[in-house]
């Protein structure tokens, strides 16, 4: 036993430099990584932790002021604006996005011919929606001189300033976020593919209906699906900013109608310089965030099926 167990010791005391070796190597590797990690990702949200909780001009050194930022938001009618179009931005426009890119998905399902095209041309919105030119282009769109109202002009309707009306200028944003499905129409699609099709055969010789199919097969078998799509909407819509800062001219407007709540964020932060009340406010948004996903996560638990 001895022998063996002196064996055992000069294998591991051979082997142990080569894994070192390659730890260090890894290491490396790693380290170009780790340096990106500090100092552009956790460094400079530790800093935004502690500049809300202080008075900062971007001109002077930070001065520790407690919670006054935090309490400063109870009394902050801006804030409170903001919020509420926020929530009404995201509240309408991810279930129409989510409906319009499973109804596309489903209908690309079937097989058409040149399907890569159709893909490709869908899902090109996505990759520039959030894009400055786009948001230009909406704003020619839906002017009160937009190619819409020279549209309605042809059947002889009275068009109106669609983005310079308080009452339809949110409508115009929702309409471009709806617009941009195509990623979660491409993820609707691969899931669509991976029901397989014996369900819906049985189904049909028992007599079910394509609505019956879509509620009691679709539905359930898409539904981690459904899921993924709508937690990754709702953090991409909380943070939308491109789309309102170009179409009001970084006024919020008219009446901040379209005061979204990043709008807001970087007016206090960029415009009035208070980058403490900016970076508190920036903290409030991911506890929102955070709080809306919690709340689908539990949620999940009710109306989410997975195979096991």
């Amino acid at each position: 036993m001895s022998a063996i167990g002196e064996l055992q010791r000069l294998s591991a005391a051979k082997g142990s430099p080569p894994r070192k070796r390659d730890n260090k190597a890894a290491f490396l590797f790693l380290l170009p990584w780790f340096a990106g990690l500090v100092l552009i990702t956790a460094g400079p949200v530790a800093a935004s932790l502690l500049l809300g909780f202080t008075d900062y001009n971007l001109l002077q050194p930070p001065e520790f002021n407690g919670l006054e930022n935090w309490t400063r938001m109870l009394g902050d009618e801006r804030l409170h604006q903001s919020l509420l179009v926020t929530f009404k931005y995201v509240l309408i426009s991810v279930p129409l996005q989510l409906a319009a890119a499973l109804g596309l998905a489903m209908l690309l399902d079937r097989g058409l011919r040149g399907l890569s095209f159709y893909r490709s041309a869908f899902y090109l919105p996505s990759l520039l929606g959030s894009s400055v030119a786009i948001a230009v282009l909406w704003r020619q769109i839906f002017g009160a001189e937009g190619l819409l109202n020279q549209l309605l002009d042809l059947f002889g309707i009275q068009g109106r300033g669609w983005i310079s009306d308080p009452d339809t200028a949110l409508s115009t944003l929702i309409v471009l976020n709806v617009w941009t499905f195509g990623a979660p129409m491409v993820i609707f699609l691969a899931g669509l593919r991976q029901i397989p099709a014996m369900y819906y055969e049985a189904a049909s010789v028992d007599g079910a209906g394509r609505f019956t199919q879509f509620r009691k097969i679709t539905l359930p078998l898409l539904s981690p699906i459904i899921f993924f799509n709508l937690v990754l909407q709702i953090i991409h819509a909380f943070q939308s900013f491109t789309q309102a800062f170009v179409v009001s001219a970084g006024t919020g407007g008219p009446s901040d109608s379209t005061l979204f709540y990043t709008l807001y964020l970087y007016q206090r932060g960029f415009n009035n310089f208070d980058m403490g009340y900016a970076s508190a406010l920036a903290w409030l948004l991911l506890l929102i965030i955070a709080a809306f996903t919690a709340v689908n996560f539990w949620a999940a638990k009710k109306w989410v099926f997975y195979d096991d």
